[in-house]
């Protein structure tokens, strides 16, 4: 980690993420316009890890050139789960108000995605500054109900009630449009109401969605949250397990039907046995998440894209993806069975092996050649998730409470930070 934000500070230090292998960088939400993405993702993580050197220099540089009156559009999934969680991480980790006031204005201009919608099922794209939505009314799962962790804290730290009832409307809004056979499809009209597909997946576009319902009972303690979790969790597995060769996938289905569509996953479906350990399923997730240390096993680096029955690669490339890590990092936290670290190890092993550059750590574009490519990219997320799994899962670190934490999508700390006592 320490090595990796010694190259970021050198070659692209307040832009957004760099670029590993060439020394570049790259910004992620508007072009020509750095939010230092990777230093608001990566706050909490050199904080956990001791790195206090760090940490000030990423805070000094938010509160000092962090701002949000931009006449641009921003996507409200991915700026609530990096930048305002990051934000709320961070305060978390160091009770500055500033952070605070920086998320609580990011929010605010947020809303009208939430405020401006027939269903409440919010935008995709608003205006940070006048407030105006994009016009496009399809939207997915995931970005539909993904809020509540970090607008819930926000609702909670500042005595504002909308910030936790928008999200938690618009996550109802979705769970009512549930099929007859309990299933949710994947792409839908948020002025309609009316589903555009007719595929379930517990993969994106719907992950965050299934794992919100879940964290909002967990951090929350929202017993409505828990009731639709459990419903739709449910139907997932009455419908879409399906075993090849001894192990267990979830198939992409007919929402209405529950008939098998493909056999298609992506890495970032990994996440999914962790998920069912913490809802109570722990024989499926612990099933699900050995299917996928299997793939590992194959491969090295788990692709982007597979099919489960041929056991073969459809997309080669892998964008740092932490999904694995995180889903053995969740059962470690469950039953501390030494398996979970051993399949992490491997994890991060091979991400030493294969992705360490010049300036740092760089996704691949090829996993199946040897020696894999390199994609020169390294994601915001890589900050704030796998880097903090691993680091959680040996380390036994102080600063964080085992018992009693919550850790968001996208690898935020929002409860479970314990801070030292003074020098």
């Amino acid at each position: 980690m320490a090595f990796a934000w010694r190259g970021y500070k050198a070659r692209a230090w307040g832009h957004d993420q760099v670029k590993p292998v060439s020394g570049g960088y790259e910004e992620f939400f508007f072009p020509g316009h750095p939010m230092g993405l990777s230093i608001v993702e990566a706050l909490d993580t050199p904080w956990l890890m001791g790195l206090d050197d760090a940490f000030q220099e990423g805070l000094d540089w938010v509160l000092t050139n962090l701002h949000f009156d931009i006449d641009a559009e921003i996507q409200l999934f991915e700026v609530s789960i990096r930048l305002l969680g990051g934000l709320l991480a961070a305060y978390h980790a160091c009770g500055d108000e500033r952070l605070l006031a920086l998320a609580r204005d990011l929010a605010n201009r947020l809303t009208p995605a939430f405020a401006r919608s027939p269903t409440g099922m919010p935008y995709r794209f608003v205006n940070l500054r006048t407030g105006a939505v994009r016009a496009d009314p399809v939207t997915f799962p995931a970005e539909v109900g993904s809020y509540l962790p970090e607008w819930g804290t926000l609702a909670r730290l500042t005595g504002e009630r909308r910030f936790y009832d928008l999200p938690k409307a618009a996550a109802k809004a979705m769970y009512d449009r549930r099929s007859p056979i309990g299933l949710l499809a994947d792409t839908i009209n948020v002025e309609s109401g009316k589903w555009l597909s007719r595929q379930a997946t517990v993969g994106p576009p719907c992950d965050s969605y299934y794992e919100y319902l879940w964290d909002t009972w967990q951090l929350h303690g929202d017993r409505d949250a828990r009731g639709w979790y459990d419903t739709l969790t449910a139907a997932i597995l009455k419908y879409q397990q399906v075993t090849v060769d001894g192990r267990l996938w979830f198939a992409r289905v007919d929402y209405e039907t529950g008939q098998v569509l493909n056999h298609h996953q992506t890495e970032l479906d990994a996440f999914y046995g962790g998920l069912l350990g913490q809802g109570g399923a722990m024989k499926a997730g612990v099933a699900y998440t050995l299917s996928w240390a299997a793939v590992q096993d194959r491969f090295g680096v788990i692709p982007e894209g597979f099919d489960y029955a041929t056991f073969a690669a459809t997309t080669p490339t892998n964008a740092l993806r932490p999904e694995l890590a995180d889903a053995a990092l969740n059962l470690w936290l469950l039953n501390r069975n030494p398996l979970w670290r051993r399949i992490c190890a491997k994890h991060f092993q091979t991400m030493k092996a294969t992705s360490r550059t010049t300036w740092g750590y760089s996704g691949i574009a090829d996993v199946t050649r040897n020696p894999m490519t390199l994609d020169d990219a390294c994601p915001g997320y890589w900050w704030a998730e796998q880097m903090k799994y691993y680091w959680l899962i040996f380390s036994d670190t102080p600063r964080f409470d085992y018992r009693r934490n919550y850790l968001s999508t996208e690898g935020k700390v929002l409860l479970g930070l314990r801070r030292p006592p003074p020098r």
